[in-house]
């Protein structure tokens, strides 16, 4: 690990100031992408700028039509928060099933979205619900946020403040996770938001992405027979040593599956 000074902010305004003072700073939330990226001396940081502990962005709040999660809510606070269960029950399972218990108290919603790892959960959850990722500066819908592997449309300086998901009247996810590191190989969320269905996968590609065959097919008969027919491009898939892109289309179609599954309640 490269030497780097520790700030602790005492605002998201006094982040945002040391980070424009700083342009090689990193924002330190949960850390657990970071501080091993740091070990590894995969990044050289001059500081680390600590908002893990603002009140301000640690907060679950349900309203009327729409829950908001701090960024820095950890995955157990999401997983376990009655008012997730009530409102999202899906998007609580979800994070209930990231990492470790180690890596659930520790991660946070804004660390993993803004950090965008093709593999993470949250992602697909932010897609398949049209949520908003408002930030300090504008509130950004999840069709434009995602932009490819680690790539989003933050702007440098710019702080993820919170996550804002619309009630949808159903939603679940589903997901092929790795046995060891517990990142998805294959995850994939379902959700019918008002007249719409959307469907994002994770895992599979470069970046997380919508699946739009299968909302397609599931506008019209929400069961999963209603995918028997399709099939996933695995042209783009990702492919390494523990699942080459056609088993991880077809993971994608079954996990698609499962997760109409659950909303049946099979």
């Amino acid at each position: 690990m490269y030497q780097f000074n520790y700030v602790k902010a005492k605002s998201l305004k006094e982040a945002g100031e040391l980070l424009a003072a700083h342009p090689d700073a990193k924002l330190l939330a949960g850390g657990m992408t970071l501080l091993p990226t740091l070990k590894a001396r995969l990044a050289q940081p001059t500081h680390l700028i600590d908002i893990g502990s603002l009140a301000g962005i640690k907060k679950i709040t349900l309203k009327t039509k729409k829950l908001v999660i701090g960024a820095a809510v950890s995955h157990h606070a999401v997983a376990v928060s009655d008012e997730v269960k009530k409102a999202i029950p899906a998007l609580a399972r979800l994070a209930g099933l990231i990492g470790d218990p180690q890596v659930r108290n520790r991660g946070t919603l804004g660390g993993s979205v803004a950090n965008n790892d093709p593999a993470a959960d949250y992602p697909a959850a932010v897609l398949a619900l049209n949520a908003k990722v408002v930030t300090a500066r504008r509130r950004i819908k999840a069709d434009d946020y995602f932009q490819g592997m680690f790539a989003t449309a933050l702007e440098p300086g710019e702080i993820v403040k919170s996550i804002e998901f619309p009630l949808p009247l159903r939603a679940a996810y589903a997901k092929f996770a790795h046995p060891a590191s517990g990142y998805a190989m294959a995850g994939v969320f379902v959700a019918q938001v008002g007249k719409h269905v959307r469907v994002a996968v994770t895992g599979a590609g470069a970046g997380v992405f919508r699946w739009s065959a299968a909302e397609k097919a599931l506008r019209k008969n929400m069961s999963p027979a209603a995918l028997d027919k399709l099939t996933v491009d695995a042209t783009d898939l990702n492919e390494d040593m523990h699942a080459s892109r056609e088993y991880r289309a077809n993971l994608v179609k079954v996990m698609a599956q499962r997760a109409v599954a659950q909303l049946a309640g099979q």
